[in-house]
């Protein structure tokens, strides 16, 4: 349980739901690949314009003509930067203002034992179910714990944390965490990622303008994408799309929006391992 003295509010902090959440990425996900696209387009027509300059440049030495294929395409990407500016700012400003919407919630996400808390507030049963534990011993409080697991009981469980939370350390008959763990666990994670997962596009985003804008990317944004993405490979509630062109792929296809690949991965995170082939 959180240390009191050591607790403080986020009176700042906005509210969203889950479904809320789930929307959001959404958004942020198709704002992405429109992004992209710019940037692609935009970067085929400058990879058409270089190979049109070497061809018609044949006969000139190669010293000489990488000199003027350069300093062409130099214009014609500043052109075309230019041409696409408006567009491709619109974006990332309408995608980090996603994020930081998404971002702005982590408050009220930050761990399974809080989303259970909040999640039975108010509840009449949870009330008198920590009316009739208020002198149960740790036999009793463990083998409810154990009732609450296995039915799935929010407002048990509940309860069941907040009257342990009464007693020393040592004498709780099991961890509160492992229990919140059971009934919001999965969701935690799932939403966990997504407040990573928001951050991480719009680092890409401005990596992807500052490369077509000047030929390189920032080294250190580059490290944070990596870190973001390692990020969510630790937390794994669902998995992320490791290149933008399998992004437009699934952006596309029918049935594999961010929500059906999230509830995907967490399928697949409840099945159980398969078991080890009979040995003769």
């Amino acid at each position: 349980m959180p240390n009191p003295s050591r607790t403080k509010a986020n009176l700042g902090a906005a509210w969203m739901n889950e479904s809320d959440i789930r929307t959001t990425l959404t958004k942020i996900h198709h704002n992405r690949n429109q992004h992209d696209s710019l940037v692609r387009t935009a970067a085929t027509a400058l990879d058409r314009r270089r190979r049109d300059l070497e061809s018609s440049l044949e006969g000139i030495g190669v010293r000489d003509r990488t000199s003027m294929v350069t300093k062409a395409l130099a214009g014609h990407r500043a052109e075309l930067a230019r041409h696409s500016k408006d567009s491709r700012l619109a974006l990332t400003r309408e995608l980090s203002a996603l994020a930081e919407r998404v971002r702005s919630t982590e408050a009220h996400y930050r761990s399974p034992i809080q989303m259970l808390m909040r999640d039975t507030l108010g509840s009449e049963r949870r009330s008198r179910i920590q009316q009739q534990i208020e002198n149960s011993g740790p036999v009793e409080l463990a083998s409810l714990a154990e009732l609450a697991a296995a039915t799935k009981d929010k407002e048990l469980a509940a309860a069941l944390c907040g009257r342990i939370g009464n007693m020393r350390r040592d004498d709780r008959p099991f961890n509160a965490g492992e229990l919140a763990d059971v009934m919001f666990g999965d969701l935690h994670r799932e939403l966990s990622q997504a407040l990573v997962e928001a951050e991480r596009r719009v680092l890409e985003a401005l990596q992807a303008d500052q490369e077509f804008e000047t030929g390189k990317g920032n080294p250190h944004r580059a490290l944070q994408i990596a870190m973001l993405k390692n990020r969510e490979d630790q937390i794994g509630a669902y998995a992320h799309d490791d290149d933008n062109e399998d992004e437009e792929a699934v952006d596309d296809a029918p049935g594999t929006t961010p929500n059906e690949r999230i509830a995907s991965g967490l399928e697949a995170r409840r099945k159980p391992a398969p078991a080890p082939e009979p040995t003769d």
